[in-house]
Order: structure tokens, then sequence, then C-alpha cells
């Protein structure tokens, strides 16, 4: 009787293994670049023919190899980064797998040219569907180039599911793209067809890098973000909400210098812009995590484009708050400065090597944030006090806003003898602030919003926000939805002020009502809330929970509205209570309640710089 189950052939095994290491030319082209990367390469060179169908090209000034190390690499599971299985918690390198060369070189035309320093010549490879067809020496400076001719020629049923040459071209550019973004130090240069992609000189940082790639136009929209959480660091750049549009997103993410994807930590990063964009904005980010090797597996798919972390909820709450605090500085607030030149703010790697030494791997370089110091105002954080406390004898409410006597974030106070800023109204809408190093323009409605948000939401967590009993109560008529709502959210309403009865049919009656200024119109301000609450908004829907919902709606309708003119004391109350609150430069629609417009930037708009 003879056996059905036979052993494969190796040329057979490895266009299988091609087929999950190398799907389509832009595989190739980052396998191939990723080994340069291991080989400490300064400089790679990658040209493509017909979106790399027809042609590929790296070519790179790394370590080489020697002879006899040229040929192993062709063998399945040769490989000089790993040893044992050990060896995969934290390897340093992009490959390990010992795959990539191989799975190539069964479906396609191959050569390899190298010389590791040693000996008089180096060595050239050719390499037909997995055969080695000549071997001989060759000459070339010290590094490697391997070229792949005619990708799935003999794997017909592969290359009938590649994509147009334009759509295969874009997938490479996003490859080399992501690794130059993770390599800053590292020179790339991108050809198709004959054509300049991409010319990269190594750059100092992540933020030069972005500026190379897409103008400093966009790097000048970046700020930095980092944060630490038991062992764990994320440092990067992230977008300032002013500049964050909807459409196509720039989102990378690298862990321990290696290109990834998730979209968990990308909802993550969202979840920290909470409260700052619209609904359906997708700033830009580009964000550098290190965890410790032992809990991270990047040994999850030939690709390596996925990982997973021992402690996701960790990761993603370190990165949640990490883009929180990015956008609670003043470098996150809109500005009408134009960057002239590098970004100020960067994210610089540390610990490159001197001389002669090849430079540090994507993994061992240590990321450090450098960001400008703080543009502190003129006395602009003094005591916050309580804005409009009614005093304990229940008198008239204060200029602005009431106020429990909770802040959500600590006030520094100004240096012994600094003036508090000049402030004056612009339009009845625009209170100006005159700084050391500039002037703040704050939108007097956006702001107190901020500041009624925050408020609430302290309320909430304390029990609930005070309110005043009415001497007259109001009796509103409502839709039926609207009364639906009002009985569903009876004990939300009352924790934010609104003391809400029932009075049969379409009739309620409001006995108190919280007290946020001396301009509020307590019933409009209801029937507006109620309205948005019943019907929908993209802030409503924008919000994570009820909390937040009642909070951004109750701010919305009921803050200072433009045109409405405020005194001296009255601007001074806003300002100060404003930069109290967790996110001062933003207001709960994603709009800004701040520019800030430098000195500098005066100075070259009148042509004295």
């Amino acid at each position: 009787m003879s056996r059905s189950i036979q052993i494969l052939p190796d040329a057979v095994a490895n266009q299988i293994a091609a087929g999950e290491s190398v799907e389509r030319p832009s595989s190739a082209v980052k396998e191939l670049a990723e080994n340069a990367l291991d080989a400490h390469a300064t400089r790679v060179d990658i040209a493509i023919e017909r979106g790399g169908k027809r042609r590929i090209r790296v070519s790179d000034d790394g370590l080489g190899m020697g002879r006899e190390d040229a040929l192993l690499c062709l063998d399945r599971h040769a490989t000089s980064k790993i040893q044992s299985a050990d060896d995969l918690s934290g390897v340093p390198t992009f490959g390990f797998r010992g795959e990539a060369m191989p799975s190539i070189a069964a479906v396609s035309r191959m050569s390899i040219e190298t010389w590791d320093g040693e000996g008089e010549a180096g060595t050239r490879v050719s390499v037909n569907a997995g055969g080695i067809s000549d071997v001989g020496d060759f000459a070339r400076r010290r590094g490697t180039t391997v070229e792949v001719r005619n990708l799935f020629y003999n794997a017909p049923v592969r290359a009938r599911f590649l994509k147009s040459v334009s759509a295969e071209t874009r997938a490479v550019n996003e490859v080399v793209t992501a690794l130059a973004l993770a390599n800053p130090h590292v020179a790339f240069a991108l050809t198709s067809d004959g054509r300049v992609l991409l010319d990269l000189p190594g750059a100092e940082d992540a933020s030069g890098r972005v500026a190379q790639i897409w103008g400093l136009e966009h790097a000048g929209t970046l700020i930095p973000a980092s944060g630490e959480d038991e062992g764990l660091r994320v440092v990067g750049l992230v977008q300032r909400p002013d500049m964050a549009r909807p459409g196509v997103r720039r989102s990378h993410l690298f862990v321990n210098g290696r290109p990834f994807r998730s979209p968990a930590l990308v909802r993550a990063v969202e979840r920290g812009y909470r409260t700052t964009i619209p609904q359906g904005v997708r700033p830009w980010l580009f964000l550098y995590l290190q965890v410790p090797g032992d809990q991270v597996d990047v040994n999850v798919h030939p690709a390596k484009s996925e990982v997973r972390f021992r402690h996701q909820n960790q990761v993603e709450g370190l990165i949640e708050n990490a883009v929180r605090a990015a956008l609670d500085d003043e470098v996150s607030s809109a500005t009408f400065d134009r960057p002239l030149g590098a970004p100020p703010m960067a994210v610089r790697e540390v610990g490159s090597g001197q001389g002669s030494a090849p430079p540090p791997s994507p993994v061992d370089s240590q990321m450090a944030l450098f960001v400008p110091g703080p543009q502190e105002l003129d006395g602009a954080a003094a005591d916050s006090g309580s804005i409009g406390d009614s005093g304990e004898d229940g008198g008239s409410p204060g200029p602005v806003g009431a106020s429990s006597g909770r802040s959500g974030r600590a006030q520094p106070l100004p240096e012994p003898g600094a003036r508090r800023p000049r402030l004056w109204q612009v339009l009845d809408t625009y209170v100006f602030a005159e700084t050391r190093d500039g002037v703040l323009i704050v939108d007097q409605h956006a702001a107190h919003e901020r500041i009624l948000f925050q408020r609430l939401m302290d309320g909430f967590e304390a029990g609930g926000q005070e309110s005043q009993r009415l001497l007259f109560p109001l009796t509103l008529k409502l839709t039926a939805p609207e009364v639906a709502m009002v009985e569903d959210l009876g004990g939300l309403l009352s924790r934010a002020g609104f003391e809400v009865e029932g009075f049969g049919g379409d009739t309620v009656i409001v006995q108190s009502v919280p007290n946020p200024h001396r301009y509020f119109d307590a019933e409009r301000a209801f029937r507006e809330m109620i309205q948005e609450l019943t019907h929908g908004s993209d802030l409503v829907r924008a919000a994570r929970n009820q909390h937040e919902r009642i909070a951004s709606t109750f701010a919305c309708k009921s803050a200072i509205k433009a045109g409405q003119k405020l005194s001296e004391p009255e601007m001074q109350e806003l300002f100060d209570q404003l930069f109290a609150t967790e996110l001062p430069h933003h207001d709960v629609h994603g709009r800004p309640t701040i520019v800030r417009l430098s000195a500098t930037e005066l100075e070259r708009k009148f042509g004295r710089t």
C-alpha cells in the first residue's frame, strides 16, 4: 500500500512561505530594507520598476557579508539574529525568522552583491527560483545590494492578485516612509521608474524627519507628547487640535523602534483628544513606545506588522494620558505663527554612535523629549480665587461665574512683584492679554464653555454642583420626547443644578437652577439643553457618557455669549479661571479658546527681523 503523505521539496516549501512573508512588492522591500538596518546601514537606497513587479533594488552601506554568509542566508531559518527560542524575548532586530531571503528568492530572479570589508573582493550570488545559478567575486564598497527581478514570475496565482502599478508604488512608499520615521538618523532614497519619490538625508529627530517628508508646514502643527508608567515609556508627536482635519490621517506607531499597526492604540489616542476636536477629525500622530522585551511579543505574524502587549490596558492608558497631558500644555493652543525653520519641539534620539562606530540600532536608541521652556504669563495664572461665590449670606453672584471652589488643575502663582496681564476686550467677544512673549487672544464664549464644563464634571464627581432656589419657579411646556428625556435624566439634571418636577402632560416645573454667571438666562439655557439632548448634535454624539453629554451641553448653552460686554474685573476672573481648568486651550466643541501671537511673529510681519 503506497503512502499518501509526502515531504514537500524545499523549492515548494519556500514558495508557500513566500505567500506569508512576501505578499506583494512592498513586503519584499520591507524585508530587504530591514535587513539593511539590522546591518547598521547609515544609508539605504531603494529603486523599483513598475511598482516593484519588474524590479526591486535595495542597496546599503552596512556591515556586508562574507561569501559563506551570502550563500547561507538563502537557506530557510538561517539567521545571525537569534540562536535559541529564548532570544525571541526582546529580540532587538527587525528580522529574526530567517525566512525572508529564501522566500523572496523562491519566487523571483535574485542577485546578491556584498562585501564585509575583509579580503580583496566581495561576492556576487545569482539565484533563479530559489536555485543558485552562479557565485563569483565582485568588486564593490562595503555593504550589500539585493536586486529582485520579475517577482512572482513562477507563482502566477500570486501575481494575479497584485494591484495596479500605482497602488503597489504607494504601498512601497508607505513602507519606506515608516522605516524612515523609525530611523531618522539613517538616510533613505526611493526612486520609482527613475522618478525620485523620497530623498531623505539623516535627520536629528522625528520632527525633523516629518518635516523632510511632509514639509515644515505640517511638521509645525505637531506638538510633543510623552509619558511613563511602571517601566513603559512613550514619546512622540501629535497634532495640535486646531490643525487636525477630517480625511487622511498620518498615523505611525513604533515599539522599541519597530513600526507596527494597532487600531486599539489609535483609539486610545482619540480618547485623549476627547472634547478638544470635533467629531470626525483625524489628528496626525507619531508615537514611539519603549516596552521591556518580555512584555511585548513581536513574533505574531510573519510580516511582523502586529504585536501583542502583555498589559494592553496599561499601554492604552499610558498613550491616552500622554496625549491628554500634551493637550494641556500651552504649545497645544492655536497660533498665528508660521513655521520658519525646524519645529521648536522635537523627539530627539540620543546616544548615537561616535567616530567610525556603527550607529545604534532602532531599539538601542533611547528617545528623549526636548521641549521649549514654558512661556509663562505675566501673572496670568495668579490666584484663581472663587469667581462669583455667593458668600455665606447668599448675596449676589460675582462677575462672570459661580464656583464651588474646586478646580481641575493646580494654579501656578506669579513671581513676587509680577504684574497681572493687561486685558482689553475687542468686538465685545475677544479678550486680548499681553504676555512677556506676545499676545493671547481669548474667545470669551469658548473660554467660559471650558470653565463651565470642567466645573460641572468636577461637581459630578463631588456629588453635584450648587443651585439656587427660584422665588418664582419656571413653568415650561415641552414636547413629549423632551418630557421623557427630562424624566430619564432627572437625577443627573438635579446634580447639574436643575431641580425639575413633572406637572402632568407636556409641562414641567423648574424649581432650582445653577448660577454660572450674572447674565445667565436659566429658561433659555434649560430649553436649549433639553432640545439638544433629545434630538442629538455633534457635541452630544462625541461625548463618551451621559455626564459628559450634560456637562458639554450645559457649558455650551450657559456660557457667556459673544457680544457680551465685560468689565475689567470680569475679564480677569474669566482669564484666571480658564487657566485653572484641565484643558484651557480648547473648548468642548473642539475649537480653540486661545490663539497665540508671538512677539517674533509680530516682528516678522512688520519686517523687524
